[in-house]
């Protein structure tokens, strides 16, 4: 038996309202580019819009001109999508209240993670949608999920209940070990003063 290996998400479709509405919320909100419009290839009565989240992968809009916006919250049962995460960088995400008071738009003020920031609100269809700012650059070379598990490593180690930031600054350091050779005999840390 053998893996159907995934390198990444390819792209989210998700059904929206009609096709004006869609455009002002992931373009006009979010600032994804619209990029590409063109029928549902399955429902002839739908259009589907795609939009850029920033790295290039895909959002995509199924929209009907019959429906309206309706921003009670989806359903959250087994099996159903709970919300979106989208990255944002630290100046955006500082931003981020104050821009989204001056739409109206209700949200759930920031979220301590410990890794990472978090901002909570709905799209127009009631869709759960999360702007996330992470605490941490990776080393050059290496992806935020080489810094997650090797943080995960640590604070089950440390036995803390989530991961923080120092352990965060302590994986970054492990992975640079592992990553980038030295000359030294002793890599350990030393005061010089």
């Amino acid at each position: 038996m053998r893996k159907l290996q995934v390198q990444g998400v390819h792209h989210i479709t998700l059904t929206g309202a009609n096709r004006q509405t869609s455009i002002d919320f992931w373009e006009g909100v979010l600032g994804m580019p619209f990029i590409f419009d063109q029928p549902n290839l399955d429902d002839p009565d739908e259009g589907h819009l795609y939009f850029d989240p920033g790295d290039g992968r895909l959002i995509t809009i199924f929209t009907n001109e019959t429906r309206t916006a309706n921003r009670s919250r989806t359903p959250t049962d087994p099996g159903c999508v709970h919300h979106l995460a989208f990255n944002v960088s630290k100046a955006t995400f500082s931003q981020a209240v104050e821009r989204l008071n001056e739409r109206g738009i209700g949200h759930s003020g920031p979220k301590d993670r410990g890794f990472m920031d978090s901002i909570y609100f709905k799209d127009p269809m009631g869709l759960m949608i999360e702007l996330a700012c992470y605490r941490f650059e990776p080393p050059m070379g290496c992806s935020h999920a080489d810094v997650m598990i090797e943080a995960h490593r640590i604070r089950v180690e440390a036995s803390d209940y989530n991961i923080q930031e120092k352990h965060l600054a302590d994986a970054i350091e492990r992975v640079v070990a592992r990553r980038q050779q030295t000359l030294s005999d002793d890599r350990s840390p030393r005061n010089p003063y």
